[in-house]
């Protein structure tokens, strides 16, 4: 939702001004599959993905890598926060790309998180009268652009009682909300893998928007951690009850979701990724088949088209000047 806005949103200014825009992503896999659909054949836009060689699953991969025309995908030999660092370096860098019309699609982009507000309300809004007043949001958490979406819902007046990020073992976040110390740290590999992220972008506005008060954060805002063991438990578990699919990431936002709900609170966890990306993780711990949606299936067979890059400035730096 919150890429799509934005590319129709950029190429209205590219438009306007008559210049090509490179919108530069770093993904950790979910990011780049949105970003690549959303921008891809968009006039006026040139995307640019940077992506953890290994760190993302096959499906995620392929809808990076297959598109083509517009939307280049780099296999960066490193981790996300790797690839996260390389582009805020490009930004950075006015001696190279001073002259260059040059944007993120990541949720380091205002434009990213001003539609993501809505869906908060619009969640809010299918409730009962009597479950509006006393309910919790849990947000399956990686670079935290999500949740402060949701915490800007908030102060524009969205009545939730609290936040629960849900985090996987990467857990800056929650260790921060339950010490008051943010101590990043290097990224761990999981089954919930968009969520890797060991210095979350985001998590300074929300920060600031409480005056870097750890007190009045944490009255708000919940930290939660389950691993991979837990997060497989749960896809299984609810697949039995209810006969719902969860991903990987969906289920740490229920994990979470269901050890912070009180008594008479209404609860309402996010999902982030189709279970079919994850088929053998989803497929193992429900003992069913996973079905392609049609777009999934299609992409299957193509072929791969990726640049290989190490995870060293200078090189990025380099290609980017002989091709944008």
């Amino acid at each position: 939702m919150g890429a799509r806005f934005l590319a129709e949103v950029l190429k209205k200014i590219a438009e306007k001004e008559g210049h090509e825009i490179t919108v530069l992503v770093a993904t950790s896999g979910d990011t780049g599959s949105a970003v690549a659909r959303s921008f891809y054949d968009v006039e006026g836009i040139r995307v640019v993905l940077l992506y953890p060689s290994g760190k993302v699953s096959r499906l995620q991969e392929k809808t990076l890598t297959t598109l083509g025309g517009n939307v280049t995908a780099l296999e960066v030999q490193g981790t996300f926060d790797d690839c996260q660092k390389l582009v805020k370096g490009v930004f950075a860098d006015r001696e190279a790309f001073g002259d260059k019309v040059l944007t993120s699609a990541n949720s380091i982009n205002v434009g990213r998180l001003l539609p993501q507000m809505v869906y908060y309300f619009w969640a809010w809004r299918q409730l009962e009268q009597e479950q509006r007043d006393n309910m919790i949001f849990s947000v399956p958490s990686g670079n935290y652009g999500n949740l402060t979406a949701g915490v800007m819902a908030w102060k524009m007046g969205l009545p939730v009682k609290r936040f629960v990020a849900a985090s996987n073992i990467n857990r800056v976040v929650p260790d921060y909300l339950d010490t008051g110390q943010y101590r990043p740290r290097t990224t761990v590999r999981t089954f919930s893998n968009a969520m890797d992220v060991g210095d979350p972008s985001n998590f300074v506005r929300i920060r600031e928007m409480f005056g870097d008060d750890h007190k009045r954060i944490s009255q708000l805002v919940q930290g939660f951690v389950a691993d991979d063991q837990q997060t497989t438990t749960a896809i299984r578990k609810l697949h039995e009850k209810t006969g719902y699919t969860l991903d990987p990431h969906g289920a740490i936002g229920y994990l979470g979701c269901h050890n912070h709900l009180l008594e008479k609170q209404t609860g309402i966890f996010l999902e982030t990724a189709h279970p079919a990306k994850f088929r053998d993780v989803v497929e193992e711990a429900t003992g069913d088949h996973v079905a392609l949606p049609d777009y999934l299936q299609k992409i299957q067979g193509k072929h791969k088209k990726a640049v290989q890059m190490p995870a060293e400035y200078h090189i990025l730096r380099a290609w980017l000047i002989n091709h944008i």
